[in-house]
């Protein structure tokens, strides 16, 4: 078995784009193995374990990953992350990788797929609600799709968006208000918010959302009047129901698991789409093992490593 770590810094978002579109495309076709998402809750924060089997890259494993948001003030990442890869035939562990970086970056890559194919329009104004980690790596991934000409950031804290604007600088990104931030091409929310804060009538149409923080029962950014408006796609059905941003709005009888308009996978397949230039559109993200593995196997295919012997 090898130990990878730091591996990241040797992939290229664009492949990292790729792979996880690919990913997608096969859970579309329905040819992948992947139970929900298993979550274990503490006071301060949860973890989940995340297996999946992707015939299509012979590869199967599983994450483990935390979501701790008081991590920050302990100058801790607020999510990290180790995967494990197993040998499909024998079951013997090939590979355990330090998945923080690679978390944040598979992520910003569904955004990426989703702006792709749900965004109407290739040149962008990007609003971004959040700062951290994850609205970075949005950033980038998106970037790598589109022409982002400029970036409109808020956050609950104003120097945490003025930092966040001076990283993006070359995409002359500023900080606005939460309502100007929504005055936008494609909205990107980042936050671990249990309450809305994006707010149905901020959004025009022909606005494509990538709804990243609701990651877990109980969290949502979006005013549910706003599902209602939009089409929504999610990356796992079962997944989003339970976990997603419309987990909250479902439990509420606010919105119905029938209003569902597809998945990622599906739109990237061609057998969904948006309906019209004018239609909003809102992509759920809750995080996929298939990701993960996808992610893993460029790890495992560029890197040395380091060997630690097993059994």
């Amino acid at each position: 078995m090898k130990y990878y770590r730091g591996c990241e810094q040797s992939i290229a978002i664009a492949d990292v784009n790729r792979a996880v579109e690919a990913a997608f495309a096969e859970h579309g076709k329905g040819n992948v193995q992947m139970p929900p998402k298993l979550y274990i809750t503490f006071d301060a924060g949860d973890f989940r374990t995340m297996p999946a089997y992707l015939p299509a890259l012979d590869i199967a494993g599983v994450k483990i990953v935390n979501v701790h948001p008081g991590n920050r003030a302990r100058g801790l990442p607020t999510v990290m992350a180790l995967t494990v890869v197993l040998d499909v035939d024998t079951g013997l562990p090939k590979a355990l990788i330090n998945a923080t970086e690679l978390t944040a970056m598979r992520t910003g890559a569904s955004g990426a797929v989703a702006a792709k194919y749900l965004a109407p329009k290739r040149s962008i104004t990007l609003g971004v609600i959040g700062s951290g980690r994850q609205a970075d790596a949005q950033v980038a991934a998106i970037a790598d799709v589109a022409a982002v000409e400029e970036i409109l950031v808020w956050s609950r804290t104003q120097k945490h968006a003025e930092m966040f604007a001076e990283r993006h600088a070359r995409y002359n990104a500023r900080s606005v208000s939460i309502v100007r931030a929504c005055d936008c091409d494609v909205l990107v929310t980042t936050t671990p918010s249990t309450q809305p804060l994006v707010q149905a009538a901020w959004i025009h149409e022909g606005t494509h959302i990538n709804a990243i923080g609701a990651d877990a029962p109980g969290k949502e950014e979006l005013d549910p009047a706003l599902l209602l408006r939009a089409e929504v796609f999610v990356d796992d059905r079962e997944q989003a129901i339970h976990s997603g941003e419309i987990n909250v709005p479902i439990r509420q009888g606010l919105y119905s698991p029938d209003d569902i308009a597809g998945t990622l996978g599906e739109v990237v397949n061609g057998t969904k789409h948006r309906s019209s230039p004018e239609a909003i559109t809102i992509f759920d993200s809750t995080g996929l093992a298939i990701q993960d593995l996808a992610v893993a196997r460029l790890v495992v295919d560029t890197e040395g490593g380091i060997e630690l012997p097993f059994p």
